[in-house]
């Protein structure tokens, strides 16, 4: 299974905006901290706002921040409602043309393998994704070292 580009887009946001909780951030703050695209981030972030996961305010002085605490983003959720095709092969698809459907084992195994990696992120919420930082901000502060978990700011 590979998320798009969207959905990874979507949790990098959350990531962001929850390891920030006490402000609003910016399209361009993430934008340059990620290397993404501006205009990609603005349809990632409007849509989160519809979502309702993210808070909003345009204009100057304007940002965005988490609209729900973190330990109730479900990420199995968030993913489902950001990723368009959650089909791995062809026949899970309505209308399958396959030849040897009536006997293949594949769509089982596949539909099995989907279901597991869902299960996974189902037991996932925001709250567990931004935790290491939480604790790494800690470990900084207390003077040891370097703390800066997988890039994040």
């Amino acid at each position: 299974m590979r998320l798009t580009t969207f959905s990874d887009h979507c949790l990098r946001v959350l990531i962001y905006v929850g390891i920030e909780p006490d402000r609003r951030v910016t399209i361009d703050e993430i934008a340059e901290r990620y290397g993404i695209s501006r205009n990609h981030l603005m349809k990632v972030v409007f849509r989160l706002g519809q979502l309702g996961y993210l808070e909003t305010v345009r204009g100057k002085g304007g940002g965005f921040r988490l609209k729900v605490d973190p330990v109730d983003i479900n990420i199995g959720t968030l993913v489902r409602e950001t990723e368009e095709d959650m089909q791995l092969v062809e026949c899970f698809g309505e209308g399958s043309l396959c030849a040897i459907e009536p006997a293949c084992v594949l769509r089982n195994t596949l539909g099995k393998a989907l279901g597991a990696f869902m299960s996974v992120l189902d037991e996932m919420t925001l709250a567990d994704l931004i935790q290491p930082r939480a604790r790494a901000t800690a470990l900084s502060a207390a003077g040891v070292g370097d703390c800066r978990v997988g890039g994040l700011p």
